[in-house]
């Protein structure tokens, strides 16, 4: 089904302000910088964004889009029986021949924003829950002996290492070998919690 004429320039002007956000950082990039990025007039990005924290919105709705694409293109190619691997390396872009997207920066800019606009921290909140939720599910289907509780707890706190990992390496510039550091400690928290963890709720 095509879309409504009003929706089509949407993704052009929401790429237009990922690349902006990349490239000046903040302040949230003015309708006139996005307008020179699509190669548009600042009244038709006026037109489909009349407000600037909707725009934002729909940045955050893209970036994650094309995490998920990225990532369910990776478990198809593999054809693997087990995912939580593939969870893990994907975002620590240790994907052979499916990279994360390079957006890291402008996730930074977003979190940003959300100091400010409740619009845009209750997207990214979203985001991150469905994360979680969706790396404890993987984390109990390989270890089903886990508790939920306990599968839960290691999601967030890779969800945690995660984000500020990428936050160290593509904003403070630290080393990409950290990708392996972080990757590897991952490993190891789950077969900490395997061997150790105690739920004190079953006391």
């Amino acid at each position: 089904m095509p879309k409504p004429i009003s929706e089509i320039r949407k993704p052009e002007i929401v790429h237009a302000a990922i690349k902006a956000i990349g490239r000046d950082g903040l302040p949230m990039p003015s309708y006139d910088s996005i307008a020179k990025e699509a190669d548009m007039s600042r009244q038709l990005i006026r037109h489909y964004f009349p407000d600037p924290e909707g725009l934002m919105v729909a940045v955050c709705d893209a970036l994650a889009a094309g995490y998920r694409d990225c990532l369910m293109k990776g478990i198809i190619e593999a054809a693997a029986t087990e995912r939580l691997p593939i969870f893990l390396d994907f975002y620590f872009n240790f994907l052979a021949g499916n990279p994360k997207p390079k957006d890291d920066a402008v996730y930074d800019a977003m979190f940003s924003l959300a100091a400010g606009s409740e619009a845009v921290r209750m997207n990214l909140n979203g985001q991150y829950n469905l994360l979680q939720y969706t790396i404890a599910h993987e984390i109990q289907i390989s270890n089903p002996a886990m508790s939920q509780k306990a599968c839960r707890e290691i999601a967030y706190l890779f969800v945690v290492l995660m984000y500020g990992h990428w936050k160290m390496v593509a904003t403070l510039g630290f080393s990409e070998a950290c990708n392996r550091v972080t990757r590897e400690a991952v490993d190891r928290l789950i077969e900490s919690y395997v061997r150790n963890y105690h739920d004190p709720d079953l006391d």
